[in-house]
């Protein structure tokens, strides 16, 4: 494998030859000169004297050559909705969302915060926004209030802009009452709120305050707005992501770097020509939907399907029937949903013509040998499996079969991703593994490539405390994944290191859900843990130990709890973060010091052994974790 080999190698070794190159792949207003500042370690500075802009990357610059070719198709199943905008008509409505935007008093650095289902006007929202140099922070549709009153708080937006509602599955959300109680928990209150009317849920409006999209776009229509030309490190955007304790993190973004590892990946790993047509199947409420939804495939001149719906509705044949239309040649989903197909007829897989799709890319959680080859069969397509992060924007490990054309190997991510300088080290002593086989935790040796997150919204303390300073005598960026390597370089992830737990590719903070469960006046105590789960990779178990310690003998009392206990979940966190079950037990296993026994916990619940427990305060706490898995 010598021409990744030496590509690869050239990345780390010769890095400021080789960004300058990757570099051309996007137009620059003013070419940059200086490629890597890695003058303050941790945080690398990228093109710093360069300027640009993603918008006019995505959208404008193909108005030359590509202007009436399709770039934005919206399909929703849920309403029945379905549209194709060309680069010339994207161009026009994100200069009037532009338009609107400054016309409520938006200007550059000033962070507007989406909060919409997966919508046409949520691209053209996230568009504007880069247009003008505004900080988009987009939040998942399915969070509820207090997830959202957090996110208000910390961005501390001018404008929001929302809509009345989404839909899964047939079942209207309303969002505007979740986005008000969310405004009203919040500490920081926007100037103005933005909201598209989908007909789908009545709402009720804020006077002064709320605005009506269509009508603003429709007094914008002749809109013309030109893109602000920002400096490669100005903000692109703020996304937030859980951590170990319950305040979520606003990682943060540049311009350029960011612009330009997109157009790499989509040039190197997504095999992206322009005029083709991509489809990722994930939501603009996550990284993915921002890299490889809107931003990638528009970068790469391509179509890029926006999708509101699941895959078996109406029937489990729609994402092939879309291949097929759209002659979609570059998918891009995540191992639970291919876990749901698995479930449906397979005739499904050989119904529709599916020759223009060259691959098809996982991402979001460990894929199982099983599902990807029984998809592989399927589709009879390549199935490559690649690993990464909020943080890290995109790919971390993956086949870079642009550059030379790379054997998968099934429950593998591949390889690490040039520009990328991967390694695996000792949880404790922090020293270097090398040996095929051994595990150890997945760290980034820095400078991190262009991309990356730039440092914790408003707490670079926060960034080089939780990202850099974890790893004993070492000062390196650590993904918080336990990983191997085997003797082909293929690295194997094998789970987190710390508390967050990986729900169907949704990444959940359990503290964040022990917070939640501890707001209802019956618990005393709380433990979650992520327990392995055949369809979504991991489940979250919560553990009890309620006020009334009566109610642990009577099962219908706790099923009654179990069922408030979901729905202080559900309203406080949205329907995502809801534990699969809530058990009661009298006591938590802790060590003699008062630290809960998370990995004991998990280990029960998934039938392995425990591990060395000679700390452990009270045996019995772990017995009854086991009879109340049992039960």
């Amino acid at each position: 494998m010598t021409a990744y080999a030496d590509f690869y190698r050239r990345s780390l070794d010769d890095r400021n030859a080789f960004w300058a190159e990757q570099a051309k792949l996007i137009e620059w207003h003013h070419t940059p000169n200086s490629i890597c500042d890695e003058s303050r370690p941790p945080f690398t500075r990228w093109f710093a004297d360069g300027t640009t802009n993603l918008c006019h990357n995505a959208v404008d610059r193909h108005l030359k050559q590509r202007a009436d070719q399709p770039a934005l198709i919206y399909v929703s199943t849920e309403t029945g909705a379905e549209r194709t905008y060309t680069f010339r008509q994207l161009h026009t409505e994100v200069q009037q969302a532009a338009a609107v935007l400054r016309g409520l008093g938006v200007k550059k650095g000033d962070r507007v915060l989406i909060y919409m289902p997966m919508i046409a006007e949520a691209a053209f929202a996230m568009l504007a926004c880069a247009r003008i140099g505004a900080i988009h922070s987009v939040v998942f549709g399915g969070f509820a209030s207090l997830s959202l009153a957090s996110r208000i708080e910390d961005a501390a937006p001018k404008v929001v802009i929302s809509a009345d509602a989404g839909s899964r599955a047939g079942k209207v959300l309303a969002y505007k009452p979740l986005l008000d109680e969310a405004i009203r928990l919040s500490k920081h209150k926007p100037e103005a709120v933005l909201l598209v009317d989908r007909g789908l849920a009545g709402m009720e409006r804020s006077t002064g305050r709320d605005h009506d999209w269509a009508e603003l776009m429709q007094r914008q229509r002749d809109a013309k707005v030109e893109c602000e030309w920002l400096a490669s490190t100005d903000v692109s955007y703020t996304i937030y992501t859980s951590g170990t304790t319950g305040q979520p993190k606003g990682v943060q973004r540049d311009v350029g770097g960011y612009a330009v590892a997109l157009a790499a990946s989509m040039k190197h790993i997504f095999l992206a020509q322009p005029g083709e047509t991509y489809f990722s199947t994930s939501d603009i409420g996550w990284v993915v939907g921002h890299s490889y939804i809107v931003y990638g495939p528009l970068i790469a001149g391509m179509a890029t399907i926006m999708y509101e719906g699941l895959p078996i509705r109406p029937d489990a044949g729609i994402w092939w029937s879309l291949v097929e239309k759209y002659k979609v040649t570059a998918m891009f989903s995540a191992p639970t949903a291919v876990r749901v197909l698995k479930k449906q007829d397979p005739a499904f897989l050989k119904k529709y013509d599916l020759s223009s799709l060259k691959a098809l890319f996982l991402a979001g959680e460990p894929l199982d040998e099983p599902t990807a080859r029984w998809i592989s069969d399927g589709l009879g397509v390549p199935i490559i499996d690649n690993y990464w992060q909020t943080e890290s924007g995109w790919p971390i490990l993956s086949l870079v079969n642009g550059v030379q054309a790379q054997t998968s190997k099934f429950g593998s991510p591949g390889l690490p991703v040039y520009g990328y300088d991967v390694k695996l080290v000792h949880e404790n002593t922090g020293e270097e593994l090398t040996e095929p086989g051994q595990k150890g935790v997945v760290v980034i040796e820095g400078p991190t490539p262009p991309g990356f997150m730039q440092t914790v919204w408003g707490d670079d303390e926060r960034y080089v405390k939780t990202y850099w300073e974890t790893v004993p005598g070492r000062m390196v960026y650590s993904t918080f994944d336990w990983g191997i390597r085997d003797k082909d370089g293929y690295y194997y992830i094998l789970g987190r290191t710390d508390d967050v737990i990986n729900v169907a590719g949704h990444r959940l903070g359990t503290r964040e859900i022990e917070e939640s469960i501890s707001s209802h006046p019956n618990v005393a105590e709380v433990a979650v843990v992520g327990v392995a789960d055949a369809l979504k990779g991991q489940v979250a178990m919560a553990f009890v130990v309620p006020r009334d310690a009566s109610l642990i003998a009577d099962d219908r009392a706790k099923l009654k709890l179990e069922g408030d206990i979901m729905k202080v979940v559900d309203d406080q966190l949205g329907a995502v973060a809801r534990p699969a079950r809530v058990r009661f037990v009298s006591l938590l296993p802790k060590t003699r010091s008062g630290k809960l026994l998370r990995r004991a916990i998990q280990a029960v619940c998934e039938g392995r052994d425990a591990g060395d427990l000679t700390t452990i305060e009270d045996p019995s706490a772990l017995q009854q974790i086991r009879d109340a898995v049992a039960r």
